[in-house]
């Protein structure tokens, strides 16, 4: 194959050239990272990403109590994630063992998640703006007031379960 070569519909691809060595990724089937960058090429990745959820989601919701217990529990809605934590848990855990529940439970637990990550967000945007100075002392308020990004970490934990759920599964054929 040269340089670059058309394609029966007119586009060119690019090629490597004779004599270059391409990339030294693993392909499918070599080993371990191999099966892994199979599975995630071809979309087939639903069980890690559940379990993957599952973990980040306990690991999440510990973190967040700790935070929010520092905090007194000042608000009653600072007890949501907390207990937010462990449904993810365990739905991400369920969706890594059944095909049933990461297609029915884990995508109900993901979205609940999310979206309590995206309120914790403006609750959170909503203090800084109340501290002392609110916006105008923003480099102090940030750095001192209710953590701006740490509710986005639970976003993207449920967001991680709800791709999951649409995943196809690890070790089964074509549907």
């Amino acid at each position: 194959m040269g340089a670059a070569e058309s394609s029966r519909f007119g586009a060119t691809r690019i090629g490597r050239r004779p004599g270059r060595a391409g990339p030294s990724l693993p392909r499918p089937g070599e080993g371990l990272v191999g099966a892994l960058l199979g599975n995630v090429r071809t979309g087939r990745f639903q069980r890690s990403l559940a379990l993957a959820t599952g973990l980040g989601s306990l690991v999440t919701g510990a973190e967040i109590f700790l935070e929010h217990d520092r905090a007194g529990f000042g608000n009653r809605v600072m007890w949501w994630p907390v207990v937010l934590g462990p449904i993810g848990g365990a739905a991400g855990l369920a969706g890594a063992a059944s095909p049933r529940a990461a297609r029915t439970l884990l995508p109900v637990a993901s979205a609940a998640i999310a979206a309590n990550g995206l309120q914790g967000t403006w609750l959170h945007v909503r203090g800084i703006a109340q501290k002392p100075g609110g916006w105008a002392m923003a480099r102090y308020n940030v750095e001192l007031g209710p953590p701006l990004f740490a509710p986005l970490l639970m976003s993207m934990v449920g967001g991680m379960g709800l791709v999951a759920a649409v995943l196809r599964r690890e070790g089964t054929a074509d549907e």
